[in-house]
């Protein structure tokens, strides 16, 4: 073998060696940027939707080095959990997709009750001790009724994180929905967040207000804001009314809002610069 042909090959065998290397520390660089947590973020989507939705945030948690790991927790009309994935109880931050077949439930009960059976499948199969929530439109009150129903069981896992995104829950502002769930007209907040009306699933949801656990839970409250004070779908209003029922008593929190063609209301789930925040939010040291 010439000695040019053993310099090219020697040069070939540094540049892929280099290559390794360099690509072995941009992988540590990445696990080093975020939380090395076994906690799982369940995603919830909203009404008329499914896990489908939550697929571009997922996706960009995973691109960005979050976490290998992702499931998904079908929920049926009778409220039974099937679970398609696996987890090891080492897995780091792994994420649950959570499928909901009836879509357009309007019982909010049900919703909580559906959340819970998510998680204690994930408890019994996987001994899970603490979650992360995020929720969109409807998929917010999975979490809301979550925590009504399961805010002082102790034998539940606790709720660390939680990011409501598009969350309606002093009502929408549409003809033809049943009056407890319709936005009350002339709504206004204080500057507490508690509104001068209430509907009567918010009257409801008012108990959190002293359940809800003590400096536990770090909120994050994502609004979108097209013009008008509204995300296309639901008032700004009705969003910023989840104050009044968790900041008094959360560990934090915070509020964003996004402007622009993204920050409408089907938009704000596939928005770069949201993902970019729940990023920041849940897992980021």
């Amino acid at each position: 073998m010439s000695k040019t042909a053993r310099r090219s090959i020697t040069a070939i065998i540094i540049i892929i060696l280099l290559g390794i290397i360099g690509f072995a520390w941009h992988q540590h660089e990445k696990a080093n940027k975020f939380v090395q947590s076994t906690t799982p973020t369940l995603f919830f989507h909203g009404g008329g939707s499914s896990y489908h939705a939550e697929e571009h945030m997922v996706n960009a948690a995973k691109k960005a080095g979050v976490t290998k790991t992702i499931l998904r927790a079908n929920v049926d009309k009778n409220g039974k959990v099937t679970l398609h994935g696996t987890m090891h109880k080492n897995s780091i931050n792994p994420i649950v997709e959570v499928n909901y077949e009836d879509n357009r439930q309007l019982d909010f009960n049900k919703h909580g009750v559906w959340a819970t059976n998510v998680v204690k499948a994930l408890q019994k199969q996987y001994g899970i001790k603490n979650i992360n929530m995020v929720g969109h439109s409807l998929g917010n009150i999975s979490i809301i009724y979550y925590m009504l129903q399961n805010s002082q069981n102790k034998s539940m896992p606790k709720l660390r994180k939680q990011v409501d995104m598009a969350g309606y829950f002093d009502g929408l502002d549409f003809s033809g929905l049943p009056d407890e769930i319709r936005q009350p007209q002339g709504l206004k907040l204080d500057k507490n967040g508690k509104p001068n009306k209430m509907n009567a699933t918010y009257q409801q949801m008012t108990k959190l207000r002293s359940i809800y656990p003590k400096n536990q839970v770090r909120v994050l409250n994502i609004i979108g804001d097209i013009g008008g004070k509204t995300d296309g779908t639901v008032t700004n209003v009705s969003s910023l009314s989840l104050k009044c029922l968790v900041a008094s008593r959360a560990k934090s929190y915070q509020v964003k809002v996004f402007h622009g063609k993204l920050a409408r209301h089907s938009k704000l789930h596939s928005n770069p610069a949201v993902d970019n925040v729940l990023i920041k939010f849940l897992w980021e040291k």
